[in-house]
């Protein structure tokens, strides 16, 4: 039995793109009707209209979408989603941007095969990226750190009579409290730097 073709469209309200992605749905013969668009952030999976699409997908149906990252924020949203479609649902999935993922023709084995095989790729390499990344942001710190530059935020200067504050706290003479009030700061900021200063145990 022939099943029906869907095509899903997410756009963020930032974005314009949406006439784009619908252009694509209407060329690759998506009806009207089947096209659900979402005006919402990928940052989490709470999209109302996609996750009733999914529900609906049945082993004859096919999902189109413009490109994969409409599938997910990050690649291990893409594979899970990609493995319920495809293993749960048992539904197609077509993504326009890149041929290769399409399992729609013989599914049952090669389609679906080569289609497993470059997701999992690109999600490799997005790890990969995502490692290298970090580890040259790591090492370009510790080289500006290692030349003296220091990061966050400019601490601000201790106040006139702090030492002698937190050697009167430090003996017992006074609270942090009353040394904080006394200092014009809070007596949290007061304890974190009266415990730094190497004079003050």
């Amino acid at each position: 039995m022939e099943g029906t073709t869907y095509g899903y469209v997410r756009v963020s309200t930032q974005e314009q793109n949406e006439a784009r992605q619908l252009a694509a749905m209407r060329t690759f013969g998506v009806a009207e009707e089947n096209i659900v668009v979402e005006k919402l952030s990928g940052k989490d999976f709470k999209r109302p209209g996609y996750q009733r699409l999914v529900k609906n997908l049945s082993c004859s149906d096919v999902l189109v979408v413009k490109s994969i990252d409409r599938l997910g924020r990050n690649y291990e949203e893409i594979l899970e989603q990609w493995a319920c479609i495809t293993k749960e649902r048992k539904a197609a999935i077509v993504v326009l941007d890149m041929p290769l993922l399409d399992t729609r023709q013989g599914r049952d084995l090669m389609g679906t095969l080569i289609a497993d095989i470059v997701l999992q790729l690109l999600s490799y390499v997005a790890q990969t990226e995502r490692e290298n990344i970090r580890q040259r942001q790591a090492e370009g710190i510790a080289e500006a750190k290692a030349r003296g530059v220091r990061f966050g935020r400019e601490r601000a200067e201790l106040p006139e009579h702090f030492l002698e504050y937190a050697q009167l706290w430090q003996d017992g003479a006074i609270s942090s409290r009353h040394a904080a009030k006394e200092l014009g700061m809070s007596y949290q900021t007061f304890l974190r730097r009266a415990k730094e200063l190497p004079t003050v145990k």
